[in-house]
């Protein structure tokens, strides 16, 4: 499928009031996911990650530049919305959104990239119903008015890449998910165009990889950072 950003937005917001030494205003991003945006190095454990300059946010920063800020918030087996009853309840991303926007607004732009952990089988869920869990995430941004001048920041959801057929020690917690991860995508444009959000597929610029078949490597973790720069940057942000 074509990746995709929608011409919609649900509110335009102005420049962010922060001024760096350099004398010019920045932008703020905030990057919140699950293992894939807190770097994890396929087939090792959640404190094994890529180097800041290596995971995608910070492959996004370096091609965005100075006038961007891109705040990193990743954690290992986070899902959209669902409370992990063996990894624990921290695991559900609507649980951390809240302080996580709070504490870092104003926010021009925020990037979701989840649903890999939901597919999980302790779960059960279709693919159809992880989107409308990234839904709630989007409704839930959008009530806290955390963008510049309490104006709603946009937002952008990637969908991420299709889990490859051999997960290795991780098949039987992910039974029936890598069928289920190649509708993602679809789903997940679905609900953005829906709610008036932009849309990314990182299937179309990166892959799993075979080390474990969900995690990306650090060619794919490049090569989606560069995306979501261009991406970023083809939003059409106001110049005053």
């Amino acid at each position: 499928m074509a990746a995709k950003i929608s011409t919609l937005s649900h509110k335009e917001s102005p420049r962010v009031k922060t001024t760096p030494p350099g004398g010019h205003t920045m932008r703020t991003v905030l990057c919140f996911g699950d293992s894939n945006t807190h770097g994890q190095i396929p087939g090792k454990g959640p404190i094994d990650r890529f180097g800041p300059d290596e995971r995608w946010p910070g492959v996004m920063s370096s091609a965005l530049g100075t006038d961007w800020l891109v705040i990193e918030e990743g954690l290992s087996g986070r899902t959209t919305v669902r409370e992990d009853p063996i990894e624990g309840t921290h695991k559900s991303g609507r649980l951390y959104l809240t302080p996580c926007v709070q504490s870092h607004a104003p926010l021009d732009l925020v990037i979701l990239m989840l649903g890999t952990n939901d597919l999980k089988a302790r779960f059960g869920q279709p693919a159809s119903e992880v989107a409308m869990g990234i839904g709630v995430l989007v409704h839930d941004i959008r009530e806290l008015a955390a963008g510049p001048g309490g104006m709603q920041p946009e937002i952008m959801i990637v969908a991420p890449p299709p889990m490859l057929s051999d997960l290795r020690e991780w098949n039987s917690v992910f039974a029936g998910a890598p069928e289920k991860s190649h509708q993602l995508a679809i789903e997940f444009e679905m609900i953005a165009d829906s709610l008036e959000c932009h849309f990314f597929d990182a299937g179309t610029v990166a892959q799993c990889h075979e080390d474990d078949g969900f995690h990306l490597g650090i060619d794919a973790q490049r090569a989606l950072g560069l995306a979501l720069a261009q991406e970023v940057e083809a939003i059409g942000w106001p110049t005053a």
